[in-house]
């Protein structure tokens, strides 16, 4: 019987709710954004960490290791040395696309709203 290495999934808090299950999964300030730029191409840590300067190197690395936890990014660590590890969406990963945008789009509207 052949052994699987996986990644430990993390516990959704209330198991029979779909909200929280969703919530469990992408909430947090940067999850989104991480999955939108990780949707125009795979990316190393210092390309993402320039996209979001505000971010610290700890919260991106806790955030990450969150979305692989949940299947959503895969990380991708080079044979050689010198070549960074890429971070990518999972296909799994993939179908927050639409919810990406739609929660972009509200996000322009609600900024119109109150500045403009």
């Amino acid at each position: 019987m052949a052994i699987r290495k996986s990644r430990p999934r993390r516990r959704n808090p209330v198991s029979d709710c779909p909200l929280t299950a969703a919530l469990a999964a992408i909430s947090g300030k940067w999850k989104l954004i991480i999955i939108y730029w990780l949707a125009e191409s795979p990316r190393h840590f210092a390309a993402l960490r320039k996209l979001m300067p505000s971010i610290s190197q700890k919260v991106l690395t806790e955030q990450l290791r969150e979305l692989m936890a949940d299947e959503i990014v895969n990380r991708d660590a080079r044979v050689r040395a010198p070549q960074p590890v890429v971070y990518s969406l999972t296909t799994y990963g993939r179908s927050l696309l639409p919810l990406v945008e739609n929660v972009r789009a509200w996000g322009r509207g609600h900024i119109s709203r109150f500045n403009g």
